[in-house]
């Protein structure tokens, strides 16, 4: 399991990734830059103008190492894997559950009730660290309304029920979020969120932040054999992994947020390393792009115990532990999907 943490991210433009034996090599300006045992990695993640020779591609999907390209910013463009792992009856039961709305329910309420909670933690951590912040009694008020509708999350609803519920739990959330950066203001602030493009340092961030852990959980559903794509909260939309979608709901304040939160706060990452395009695009310079990448990498390697199994792990293992959950309850070993809940 400690290979999961592993995850090879290649920024320098112009690169080339090799095969050499058992090991994957990245070539730059005609010079050797590294070399790793392909045993010690679980995916390869290449940013912009970097190339694969067929070789390696062939090599890393019989190893069962994915390949994920991205643009120079961090937008998905394509993936390189080997067959997906586990049974067809897995997955023929995956998208039963998918099918009905009732189950797709029941595993949506879970996720959203670990998100709720997780989201709500973010905040009282916030107020507990920093009790005297501007808009405390905002953020409280927002912690409040987390708990309120945490409660409305017990009662059998439907989707659409629960997805309107998740609409006003992020409106309390993200409109607190701008309290939580405490230095750099006057560059770093959040006046809601912005994806495509991110027109704010912040959004930038979270968005990039946001891709690394995508990868990270669809390669742990495609591990044990899920269809990424098929979700229960995120239906299907073609090119959309609904499933993947899903399970980041409750990831992403723990694991995204915290850490573009720390980056901020931190100074670790500063104004100068943004530009804004013409068009008011905002985007990351590839040496900010390096820093995290390696406060992510140091934020998975970090412990704490699981909840629900009850262990110390790694916490770049849990999206593989949650995905091996949520395919102990498809198969009947679980009667509900235990989601992750930050503590």
């Amino acid at each position: 399991m400690k290979a999961y943490l592993n995850t090879l991210y290649v920024t320098t433009q112009g690169a080339y990734l090799c095969k050499d034996g058992l090991n994957v090599v990245v070539r730059a300006d005609h010079e050797e830059r590294l070399r790793l045992p392909i045993h010690t990695i679980s995916g390869i993640v290449c940013f912009g103008l970097v190339s694969c020779s067929p070789e390696l591609m062939h090599f890393c999907a019989k190893s069962n190492v994915g390949i994920s390209f991205l643009s120079e910013h961090g937008r998905f463009l394509a993936s390189v894997r080997g067959p997906i792992s586990g049974n067809v009856l897995l997955r023929r039961q995956q998208y039963r559950q998918a099918d009905d709305d009732l189950c797709s329910a029941q595993i949506a309420a879970a996720i959203l009730t670990a998100k709720f909670s997780n989201c709500r933690t973010v905040l009282q951590r916030a107020l507990r660290d920093h009790p005297d912040m501007p808009g405390a009694a905002d953020t409280a008020a927002a912690v409040a309304t987390l708990e309120r509708l945490l409660h409305a999350l017990a009662a059998t609803l439907s989707l659409d029920e629960l997805r309107g519920i998740e609409g006003h739990a992020a409106g309390a959330y993200f409109g607190v979020f701008d309290h939580l950066i405490t230095a750099q203001k006057d560059c770093f602030f959040f006046h809601g969120r912005s994806r495509r493009p991110p027109l704010d340092n912040v959004n930038a961030l979270l968005s990039f932040l946001y891709t690394l852990l995508m990868h990270d959980v669809r390669s742990a559903l495609e591990a044990t054999g899920l269809d990424p794509q098929a979700g229960y909260l995120h239906r299907d939309r073609p090119g959309r992994y609904g499933l993947a979608l899903d399970l980041m709901e409750e990831l992403r304040p723990v694991l995204a947020d915290r850490v573009a939160l720390s980056l901020i706060n931190l100074k670790q990452v500063s104004p100068k390393g943004f530009t804004c395009s013409e068009t008011g695009a905002v985007t990351m310079k590839d040496d900010t792009r390096k820093e995290v990448i390696v406060a992510w990498q140091n934020r998975k390697r970090e412990t704490l115990r699981h909840p629900f199994i009850n262990e110390e792990i790694e916490v770049g293992l849990i999206p593989h532990v949650q995905a091996q959950l949520l395919t102990r309850h498809l198969r009947g070993d679980l009667d509900a999907y235990p989601p992750f809940i930050w503590k």
